[in-house]
């Protein structure tokens, strides 16, 4: 195996381990090195595919734990949030939204380690909010999961339904962007080579951080989220 191989197949495993882990973080992860080896457009297509499929093998065993309060207002602000995101992306300059993005978690989570973060988001409104954002974010710079994640992780949920209620999210917003992906012909033959390529480490990464998820108490599953959201920012504000 040549040495680009070993470390997409590397960076793969790692991706996919913080998801089955967290429930999120995986394209954060993998953006940040795959473009180095192969084009930016087949990594998030690779990773889209296997997020789909990865979403399904983690809701499974976590299905009895799914709380749907403020699920349809999340997807249904996706929904409206969407077409904002395409407007931005054909506006501003994709590096200075990227940063921004990095900004903005990273205020967040020096609001969270200096205990002024909110414990509760109450109401349909902020769920409509956080999938809106979600919605616009995802659309313009392909990070759709950080607005979702601190509403979910302001709802008073154990990591189980926080988790759960990601997965159903992450679900139906991923397969939707796969379909948009086959309409546009980017569901070529080189990204399903890649795709049966490394399935082995992707699938390697996301049982072995499925199965710590379950040695993780609630304190530090919290913690972990937001150092994965800070590291996300620091490379996001970093890398533009």
């Amino acid at each position: 195996m040549s040495a680009w191989l070993a470390f997409a197949a590397v960076v793969i495993a790692a991706a996919f381990f913080v998801l089955g882990l967290a429930g999120f973080g995986n394209g954060l992860v993998a953006l940040a090195f795959l473009p180095l080896v192969m084009s930016p457009v087949t990594a998030i297509v690779l990773l889209t595919v296997y997020t789909v499929l990865a979403t399904i093998v983690i809701f499974i065993p976590l299905r009895r734990d799914f709380d749907p309060t403020g699920m349809p207002a999340l997807l249904l602000g996706t929904v409206f949030g969407t077409p904002l995101g395409v407007w931005v992306l054909a506006t501003l300059p994709a590096s200075m939204l990227t940063r921004l993005i990095g900004l903005v978690l990273l205020v967040v989570v020096a609001l969270e380690w200096l205990g002024a973060y909110p414990e509760r988001l109450p109401g349909t409104r902020w769920a409509l909010g956080a999938g809106v954002t979600a919605g616009a974010l995802g659309a313009a710079v392909g990070t759709p999961g950080p607005p979702v994640v601190l509403y979910m992780a302001s709802q008073g949920w154990s990591p189980r339904t926080i988790k759960a209620n990601l997965q159903a999210f992450f679900l139906v917003n991923q397969a939707v962007i796969v379909v948009g992906y086959w309409w546009a012909g980017l569901l070529t033959v080189e990204m399903w080579r890649y795709a049966a390529l490394f399935v082995l480490p992707a699938a390697v990464g996301l049982l072995a951080g499925m199965a710590l998820f379950t040695r993780v108490d609630q304190v530090r599953f919290r913690r972990i989220v937001f150092a994965i959201l800070f590291a996300s920012g620091v490379v996001l504000l970093v890398r533009g």
